[in-house]
Order: structure tokens, then sequence, then C-alpha cells
């Protein structure tokens, strides 16, 4: 276990930057180029550990990746060209990982066992193997297939309309993983708009998917075809930057080259509503993703209620967002975010507890939280954890240009998950 000593009391944040390559397209574009014929080139990799697990675990499945730095070549086997892994498939703290290569071998005509490290064997697999099961996958774990280390026995699918309890990318990407492999066509409904990552990169390999409100339908026995994806600065790492920026007084900020997917740029609606000016400057897009420049000043906030549809579109960045809301002016609510309970950590309880140590007045709620605001108030310094939790570690960091003496964050090395380099640009940049 490693300790990060944050020590950026008055730190302004200045100048132009760029964040790691997005998390969610670098997953996508190993496992769809993995499937797809032919060599598919994907630039701008994210060199985190997660996104390191789907290549190992694709390349166990037969597949040949080159990696040189952010530059990967998978020469893709086609749907129906993986092989049976002769070891367990180690999925590592990823549940991106977990649940879309659930999906993608429940047709695949052989076994295969999937396992990750103790916080990702604590998180539910049910929610994918459930409808998996009524396509005709079969899977065997801990608690009737809840958890991992899960097997699953592949075979042929049939497709089906499944109605989601949940906006989640994951199971509905598992289940489109699957619905290309099945007999007819998929449908996946969802109670709200979920990110939308895999749909659009599957018409980048040339695979059609419907998509009407919240609705989608694939049909199976589609090809996919290579080509060359390049991943944009992930909006969910640039977060932390946003919120550094917006609560330090002098700090003008360009994050350049962010994906501003719409689902997943709820934070700034939200921020919007807080008060905050967020400029999108050279806005274009790229393999169907939408991209952006960030002009970012700071500013000063005002509390908000934050619920609904906008949930799902801001799901990662609620720790950030919990901290944002403790130097806003009033009370922010937070609900309708129970699926914070089923992060890396339980993000609800985690976060409270966190901030509450460096003196933020939160509370938790069944559903999110209560943050009072206290602007212009200097928080403690002291020890602080990340719980193995990449995003509550570098949530801490950022607040560590709150606090009267530094942060002491144990567990720092979870951050490498989705940002290695997080603590010299954070520490680096003046």
């Amino acid at each position: 276990m490693t300790d990060y000593v944050f020590d950026s009391k008055g730190k302004t944040f200045t100048g132009e930057m760029t964040v790691p390559g997005d998390k969610s397209i670098s997953h996508r574009s190993v496992m769809l180029g993995s499937i797809a014929e032919g060599t598919t080139t994907v630039e701008g990799f994210l060199l985190g550990e997660d996104c390191l697990s789907t290549i190992r675990c694709m390349s166990e499945l037969g597949v040949t990746i080159e990696r040189d730095g952010e530059h990967v070549t998978i020469h893709g086997n086609g749907l129906k060209g993986l092989t049976e892994p002769k070891t367990v498939l180690d999925v590592g703290n990823s549940g991106t990982t977990a649940r879309l290569i659930i999906g993608l071998l429940s047709g695949q005509p052989f076994y295969s066992v999937i396992s990750g490290d103790r916080s990702l064997n604590k998180r539910p697999m049910d929610r994918v193997t459930k409808p998996l099961k009524n396509m005709g996958g079969t899977f065997y774990g801990r608690e009737n297939g809840r958890y991992a280390p899960l097997s699953i026995v592949g075979g042929a699918l049939k497709a089906i309309h499944y109605q989601s309890p949940v906006a989640s990318a994951q199971v509905k990407s598992s289940l489109v993983l699957a619905g290309l492999q099945a007999s007819g066509e998929t449908t996946i409904e969802e109670p709200h708009l979920s990110r939308d990552h895999t749909e659009r990169m599957l018409r980048a390999f040339g695979v059609t998917i419907e998509t009407e409100g919240t609705t989608h339908r694939v049909k199976g026995g589609q090809t996919l075809t290579a080509t060359h994806i390049r991943v944009p600065g992930d909006f969910s790492s640039a977060a932390f930057f946003i919120a550094a920026a917006l609560i330090t007084p002098g700090s003008e900020l360009i994050i350049k080259n962010v994906g501003i997917n719409p689902t997943r740029t709820g934070l700034l609606t939200v921020l919007e509503n807080m008060g905050a000016s967020i400029e999108l400057l050279n806005q274009r897009e790229e393999n169907f993703e939408p991209v952006a420049d960030l002009h970012i000043k700071g500013q000063s906030l005002k509390a908000t209620t934050v619920s609904g549809e906008v949930i799902p579109r801001l799901i990662d960045e609620i720790p950030i967002l919990a901290l944002i809301a403790s130097q806003a002016e009033g009370t922010t609510v937070i609900k309708d975010a129970e699926e914070l309970r089923v992060k890396e950590t339980d993000r609800i309880q985690t976060v409270c507890e966190e901030l509450t140590k460096i003196g933020v007045q939160i509370e938790p709620t069944p559903d999110g939280m209560i943050i009072q605001g206290q602007p212009r108030t200097s928080l403690k310094g002291g020890r602080v954890k990340s719980h193995g939790d990449h995003r509550i570690g570098m949530m801490l960091g950022v607040a560590a240009v709150l606090t009267d003496q530094p942060l002491i964050l144990e567990e720092g090395e979870a951050i490498a998950v989705s940002f290695p380099g997080f603590y010299d640009f954070f520490t680096k940049n003046k």
C-alpha cells in the first residue's frame, strides 16, 4: 500500500493540459477490434490497469494484440474466431471488462472462467447473467451466479426483448454483444439513456444498431469490419481538473481534446445550474464521438438538487461533485444514485466518510447524499483513504487545494486504474 502526499494549498490551475484517453472507449476498442475482421489500430489508448485487463483477457482468448505506448494494434479474429482460454480470465478491478466479456463469451462455443480482485468479486454480476440466461446463456458462480469467480458455458443464443430496471451501459453493452451472436433481433429498453459508447463504436465497425429514445435494437449475425479508433481524453478524468480550476480563485485552465459525449457530460449540466460557465472550444466529431477543448475559470457557485435522468450521465463524477458542492453557497442534494453503492466501493458511504474526516458537512442517504456548502472555509488536512477506489482517491487529491495542511492519501496506487499520471499532473501543475 502506498501513501500519496498532496500538499496543494493555494495552488491555481492555469494554462493548457490534456488527460489520458477515455477509459470506456479504450475498453471497447480492444473488445470490438478483437471480434472484427481485419486489423484495428487504436490511437490514444488509456494505459490504466482496467484497460490493460481487457487486453490481457482478449489475448487469452487467442487474439494477437500489440502495444507500443498508447498505440495499440489488434489483429481481429472475427466474432467466431475466439478460442477457449487455457487459464482463468483475470479482469482485475474492471467491472466493465467483466460484464462486457460475460455477454461476449455467453455466445462462444467453449467454457471459460472469469475472476477479479477482492473488490471486483464483491460486485454483482447477476444484473447481466439474469437476462443472458433468458437468451440461453449458462453460468455458474457464487450465490447462483451473482458473484465472480464465474464459469461461463457458451452456446447458441436466442434474441430477447429486455426491459432493464437500471440505466447501465455495462448491462446494455453486455446484452448487445450477446445479441450480435443470437438468432433474431435483441431489444433492450432502459429507464434512462445510459452511456452509448458501444453503439457509436459498433457503427464505426460497420454494425447496424438502432436507437430510438431509450430503446436499442441489434440483429444477430452481423460482421464487424476493422477500423482506426482515435480515443479522446476521458471526461471523467477531466472532471477532477474541472473541479480543481472551479474551486480555486484565479485559475483559468484549458483541457484539450476531451470527449463530450452527451451521455457522459451530465456534470456540465449540473455545474451550469450551479452558476459555472465552462466554454466548449473547437467542437468536432471523431469516430462518431463528439470532442472539444474545455475552458474553465475559478468562480463562485450555488447549491443545487441533482436527481433523475441526469444521474446516469454523471454517475462516475458524483464523488468529485460532492467536493465541488462543499464550496457552493447553500445545501446540495444528490438523489436517485443507488448505483453508487455497487461500484468499486459503496461510494455513497465512502465519499461521506472521507469528506467528513476533512471537515465537509455531508451526510449519506439511501440513494445519495446531502452536502452543506462552506465556501471560503479551509478544510482539515491529515490522513484519508482511497479504499482501493480510483475516483475516491483522485477526489481526495483535489480536496488538498482546500486543506490547511497536506493530505496523506492511503492506498494511493488505486488511482492508476484510470489515471496513472494523476499525481504528477496534479502536483506539477502550477
